[in-house]
């Protein structure tokens, strides 16, 4: 998995690229926690996602229960499989998904 950060003013964008799983679910959260202080639009641009896990769900979760109390969260370029799985998990009543 790749993260490439982006920030413009308090606008934070995230392009995610790869698999977010077990294994690389720690380092988007690490990267989140150091990142999204006086943030009040975080953005995540899935466009080359390949594959989200429970953990990955897990992060985002997070991330969105944080966003809640400082500003907004979305999500951009959702592939088929990866939009499947919010689907399937109840988190695309949650998300914003653009």
């Amino acid at each position: 998995m790749t993260i490439n950060k982006f920030v413009n003013g308090t606008e934070l964008t995230l392009e995610v690229a790869g698999r977010l799983d077990t294994v690389t679910a720690p380092e988007l959260e690490a990267v989140l926690k150091v990142s999204v202080n006086g943030i009040t639009k975080l953005i995540f641009d899935f466009a080359s996602l390949e594959y989200v896990s429970s953990a990955g769900l897990r992060v985002l979760l997070s991330a969105q229960k944080a966003m809640n109390k400082q500003g907004i969260m979305v999500i951009r370029n959702v592939c088929e499989t990866v939009m499947e799985v919010f689907e399937i998990t109840g988190f695309s009543d949650i998300l914003t998904i653009e």
